[in-house]
């Protein structure tokens, strides 16, 4: 069984006829993290199949729904999973066992899924490049010698090789869909509020999301039907209408709206990436969608914000920790947690005011348009070595991070390959609450290429 291609939907089409068993599958993903875990790191603890089987549900019950009912997940060691230790990527958290499932693990388990492993992250998510100095350095699959981004890096990397079916991630600055840009997969970051982080170790009370990463996006969207319920407990979930993800998959494109970001914010990517995204462009345009080019500089102030916010929230988690233990933190995390623990109350002030402002602005720029198409990152998938982490996080997080100021969803899809064979990252942007319609773009997109059906070879 190749589970590095098999979808979630043609997995739970193969257990329903029965020609798989949950058995089958659960110990298929094993043999890929048996095979690849050593060498390429996405998880920091594995769960046996027999205990994930046995953990699925508790005995004599069944799950609420069938939604997801025998399908290996992955999530990022940030989640707590009932009796599994949750690490966070840190030294400070390397043997805390969790007493409760997080809100979205909980979902996760009434749907039947199978949880088989807590995935390696930069170490507490304030990081791209997933170089953990505690867990070990995680690698893209495409080549081992880069970095397959982060923060939830291992997650990305379990969907890429079939070591699970469809994995969640966290993203404060862009860390679900810059993983998914340079590890060639979908990941989708739902509009802030959407999805509970009840039980999900926080790096900013402010920024922090919740989302999937999958192999296509209608996976993404069966993940967030599932997980996108309101907690009534988590102070940052917000009572929607539940969105029918899947339903409006299908939806036609032609006549909508598309802006293409450009201006020299996007122009200093790479060339290669510049191609690879007006040439997406063109095939909106081939379903009948108006794309108009519009600059979008006014990005830069939104990630620089964001920034000051990340680094601030970041020093006031783990304020007692930086005091107590600052030799127990990496280098590059060190340094920028005690940025964030100099940022001023003005600087703070200013970053929320430069929020409020990029937020008004989303919130007209989506009244004249659908959705905002940009390069997820500016550059494939960068060396392991020879690289600053702090500045590898400024440069990954430029087009990713205005979106967790403004809270709108945002979708990373494959879009094309460098010369290297490196993949390339789409980012989709809809306004506030318009998740159905950033994941119809995204599946529309992929109807019409092959990008997201290319996987590698390892």
């Amino acid at each position: 069984m190749d589970t590095q291609t098999l979808t979630i939907t043609d997995a739970l089409n193969s257990l329903n006829r029965g020609d798989i068993t949950p058995q089958n599958l659960a110990e298929a993903c094993s043999r890929q993290i048996n095979r690849l875990n050593p060498t390429l790191n996405a998880y920091i603890t594995v769960i046996p199949p027999e205990d994930a089987l046995k953990a699925q549900y508790p005995a004599g019950t069944s799950p609420l729904t069938k939604t997801l009912r025998n399908v290996p997940i992955a999530v990022k060691d940030l989640f707590d999973v009932e009796g599994i230790r949750t690490t966070i990527g840190s030294r400070f958290f390397a043997d805390h066992i969790a007493e409760h499932d997080a809100f979205v693990v909980d979902k996760l388990k009434q749907s039947g899924a199978i949880i088989n492993g807590k995935t390696n992250t930069h170490e507490i998510a304030l990081g791209i490049t997933g170089n953990n100095p505690h867990y070990g350095t995680a690698r893209n699959p495409w080549d081992t010698q880069r970095i397959p981004g982060g923060s939830s890096s291992g997650s990305a990397i379990a969907v890429a090789t079939g070591m699970a079916l469809g994995a969640l991630g966290t993203d404060t600055g862009g860390s679900i869909r810059i993983p998914a840009s340079l590890c060639g997969v979908v990941g989708f970051k739902p509009t802030r509020g959407r999805v509970s982080t009840r039980g999900v170790f926080p790096l900013s009370w402010n920024l922090d999301h919740v989302g999937p990463l999958t192999k296509c996006v209608k996976d993404a969207a069966v993940i967030l039907q599932v997980i996108s319920v309101y907690d009534p407990i988590d102070p940052f979930s917000i009572r929607m209408l539940t969105g029918d993800y899947l339903g409006h998959l299908v939806d036609d494109m032609e006549g909508r709206k598309i802006a293409l970001g450009t201006g020299e914010f996007i122009e200093t990517s790479d060339p290669e990436v510049l191609n690879a995204v007006r040439e997406a462009a063109k095939v909106f345009e081939s379903m009948g969608c108006r794309v108009e080019k519009v600059n979008v500089d006014w990005m830069r102030d939104a990630a620089l914000a964001n920034k000051t916010m990340t680094q601030a929230d970041g020093a006031a988690v783990h304020r007692e920790r930086l005091e107590e233990h600052p030799d127990w933190f990496g280098e590059d995390i060190r340094r920028r947690l005690e940025d964030g623990a100099k940022t001023t109350s003005t600087e703070y002030i200013l970053a929320r005011r430069t929020q409020s402002e990029v937020r008004k602005r989303c919130e007209l720029f989506f009244e004249s348009y659908d959705l905002l198409l940009t390069p997820t990152t500016p550059i494939a998938a960068p060396t392991i070595e020879g690289h600053d982490a702090v500045e590898q996080a400024g440069r990954l997080t430029r087009f990713t991070a205005p979106f967790n100021l403004t809270g709108l969803p945002a979708l990373s899809v494959p879009c094309g390959f460098t010369k290297e064979g490196l993949p390339i990252g789409l980012q989709i942007v809809s306004r506030a609450w318009g998740d159905a319609k950033a994941l119809n773009a995204g599946h529309a997109f992929e109807q019409a290429t092959d990008w997201h059906k290319k996987f590698p070879v390892i």
